[in-house]
């Protein structure tokens, strides 16, 4: 890879499946423990509720508490989330809920092994910087193709089947739950709790763009050669469109084609490794309607290099689970059979 800079040379290392892993593993990390630092730091001193299933588990911890009984946060996420991840290992990606079942049981174990202090006293500020920590958080994990709770797993998986985001609706849903926590301890941090999931609903989406989508416009001297490497490499379709150019008054081909706003990057420096000289022009999409291919949830990377090795460090557990129970159904032979 000579002649390329560091930092290309950086990205090209990221295209390799198990550099991929190891990076969103990393990712699913910080963000189980920036979580962790909200929920200490700011969602308990300021008693809020941050919503999704985390939520739900820190609303079971407080009524809980009221008539004497100790059901711990850390519990309640982890029984809340395996059903949704028995439900999905077949329905998105297995790989997918293997991280997503990671991000679960390291957050569990944080909430258990650390104890952050509050910094600010103010309940106000809990809720902004929170809300914005927060909303950081989940978007990091997303953004590495992972997801934090069952909440975001569902609306992935939705998002990901309709091409539409559909976060003003776990909103929406999160507000339910604030309401009845609002009904047992007070309106007063309901509203307070509700400030803080908008905020991080906004934080969301300034952070992750994966169902946004842009249109390019690109005018070349070789068209047909663009549009095949564009095609191949993106899998998106695109039109042809014979043109002139005002100012030379030579023949071009223009190219119109919609992608997602993550692929653009990408797109750009693909189309000028065939044609330096491409004019691209590259608009915001408001809505689409149509075939549109979308990656899987679990790969936020448009695409490959060569070469890439077949082999996922990750699938494989997903492998010696599954011969682990095939085994376990096999019935033992007599000799096999433990003696008494």
């Amino acid at each position: 890879m000579s002649g390329t800079s560091p930092l290309e040379s950086i990205k090209h290392l990221g295209r390799y499946i198990f550099v991929r892993r190891v990076v969103t593993l990393l990712c699913v990390l910080a963000s189980a423990l920036l979580q962790t630092y909200v929920i200490q730091a700011f969602v308990n001193p300021a008693n809020l509720l941050s919503g999704g299933f985390t939520g739900i588990a820190l609303l079971i911890d407080r009524v809980t508490s009221l008539v004497g009984v100790s059901f711990p946060t850390s519990l309640g996420v982890l029984a809340l989330n395996a059903p949704v991840a028995l439900f999905c290992w077949r329905s998105i990606s297995k790989r997918f809920v293997i991280f997503f079942m990671i991000q679960v049981a390291l957050l569990s174990l944080f909430l258990r092994i650390f104890s952050f202090q509050p910094i600010l006293g103010e309940t106000l500020l809990n809720v902004i910087f929170g809300g914005v920590l927060n909303g950081i958080a989940i978007a990091i994990a997303l953004k590495s193709g992972a997801s934090t709770a069952g909440t975001d797993f569902i609306a992935l998986y939705v998002s990901n089947k309709t091409g539409k985001t559909i976060w003003p609706y776990v909103f929406a849903a999160n507000c339910c739950v604030l309401g009845i926590f609002g009904a047992i301890f007070g309106w007063e941090h309901a509203a307070y709790s509700i400030v803080f999931q908008f905020i991080s609903t906004k934080a969301i989406d300034g952070f992750y763009h994966r169902y946004n989508r842009s249109t390019l416009i690109i005018t070349t001297k070789r068209p047909k050669e663009v549009a095949d490497i564009y095609t191949a490499t993106f899998h998106h379709g695109a039109s042809i469109i014979d043109g002139t150019g005002a100012y030379s008054g030579e023949a071009v081909g223009i190219i119109h084609a919609v992608l997602s706003s993550y692929e653009v990057g990408d797109a750009i420096k693909t189309i000028r490794s065939v044609d330096p000289r491409a004019v691209i022009n590259v608009l915001k999409t408001d809505d689409f309607a149509g075939n549109f291919h979308r990656a899987g949830v679990d790969e936020p990377l448009p695409s490959e290099v060569l070469s890439t090795p077949d082999d996922d460090p990750v699938l494989e557990i997903a492998q010696h689970i599954r011969a682990g129970a095939d085994l376990a159904k096999t019935p033992r032979k007599p000799w096999m059979r433990p003696r008494d």
